[in-house]
């Protein structure tokens, strides 16, 4: 049986959106691996500030006034 050239072109582009259909997926994994690395950065500066503010709050409150 031979081949229509309609039934080519729906194969080509059926094997063009899977390629593009996994490309979306590698930049929807890879985005939402760096959207957790940018916000494990936010909540390290976070949690280091308020360390500090903290920690300098605790050595005053101890320190006596004169």
């Amino acid at each position: 049986m031979r081949l229509q050239t309609l039934q080519i072109i729906a194969g080509l582009l059926a094997a063009i959106a899977f390629v593009i259909a996994f490309i979306s997926a590698g930049i929807a994994v890879l985005s939402f691996v760096f959207a957790l690395i940018g916000a494990a950065a936010l909540a390290w500066l976070v949690y280091s500030v308020a360390r500090r503010l903290l920690s300098s709050r605790a050595a005053r409150d101890i320190a006596p006034t004169t």
